[in-house]
């Protein structure tokens, strides 16, 4: 994955254009209200599979889920949406995504589809109890502490809310909006599928049994390693670390160079590789999903140092379908290389 401020509007923009004037000569959008599998399942369009594996999980076998990016080597910040994807978002009797400018080729898409409001990630009510969770559980000290909401009264305003501050637009790893997607979702499904509206109450309640049960061995993180500190590559696991209570220590500069892809002051370089070296911190987080010269280098600082380099993702691996499995694995990551 690379630029994470390029925005194909243009490239994107086209494909609207191309699939508007296709179905004005087919004789208008009929399809826009949204249109059933053939199988007579719900259609729903996610813009990950990170979304789609929680519609999955709340639908089950009433559902056909296709995400749109699922290669984990594209990037949803710079995506370039196809005339097939505009159709599937035309067609679908339910769209979720991110939101927060993480998949605006989706947003934009799903401005083509006339059925009922979008199930979005990143809005100001989920992600403000994600944060007021954060405080709840750890206080004070784990949500401003490091780049926390100091950083983020500085950064908030910039586009996208990339850096280390409370606005982040990366909310899987926040499992109580997960929690909150996933209620959404089941009660857009329940008004499409009324005679399963039970089913999908029943599998929202069982997926967030299993998210609170993961939310507390990622607190007990915290509880078993008490004043953790990391450097990441990138602010991805913002909200997994944040609910551990471990600090972020990676110097501001350091992170916003890599975000803007410019060069990393020098001073920064050697504040981030001291910290490495000299074992100030007991992990880097490692995006394995954006790798560039300036990443590699701190990787590699890491292992020459014996500091333990946790490996994240933004997207499900290639042939994982399980929300659940995949953050629990990285969970178990996280725990394992704080406890060497």
């Amino acid at each position: 994955m690379s630029s994470r401020r390029a925005r194909p509007l243009l490239a994107t923009t086209s494909v609207l254009t191309a699939l508007t004037l296709g179905l004005t000569a087919c004789g208008g959008g009929g399809g826009g209200s949204g249109q059933a599998a053939e199988d007579g399942r719900i259609s729903v369009v996610a813009s990950t599979n990170v979304w789609g594996s929680v519609v999955e999980a709340v639908g089950g076998d009433r559902v056909d889920v296709k995400s749109i990016v699922e290669d984990p080597s594209s990037d949803p910040h710079s995506y370039q949406a196809s005339a097939e994807d505009a159709a599937d978002v035309q067609d679908a009797q339910l769209l979720v995504y991110n939101g927060g400018g993480y998949d605006e080729f989706f947003e934009q898409l799903a401005g083509q589809n006339s059925g009922g409001e979008p199930v979005v990630a990143f809005e100001g009510e989920g992600h403000a109890h994600g944060e007021e969770h954060a405080t709840e559980e750890h206080g004070d000290e784990h949500a401003t502490e490091g780049h926390g909401e100091e950083h983020a009264t500085e950064q908030g305003g910039e586009e996208h809310g990339h850096d280390h501050g409370e606005v982040n637009e990366h909310v899987w790893y926040d499992l109580h909006v997960v929690a909150e997607v996933a209620d959404k979702v089941a009660a857009r499904l329940g008004e499409l599928d009324a005679e399963a509206k039970q089913t999908f109450t029943d599998n929202a309640n069982a997926f967030k049994a299993d998210l609170d049960e993961l939310t507390q061995r990622i607190e007990k993180i915290g509880t078993d390693h008490p004043g953790t500190k990391v450097v990441a590559t990138e602010p991805v696991a913002h909200y997994l670390l944040q609910t551990a209570g471990i600090t972020d220590a990676t110097p501001h500069d350091y992170a916003e160079a890599i975000e803007n892809e410019t060069d990393v002051p020098v001073a920064a370089q050697q504040q981030v590789t001291e910290l490495v070296s000299g074992k100030q911190v007991q992990a880097v987080v490692n995006n394995s999903q954006t790798v560039t010269p300036v990443t590699e280098k701190l990787v590699r600082a890491a292992k020459d140092a014996g500091v333990p380099v946790v490996d994240v993702t933004e997207t499900l691996p290639e042939g994982a379908t399980d929300y659940i499995a995949w953050m629990s694995t990285q969970v178990d990551a996280l725990a394992g290389a704080l406890g060497q």
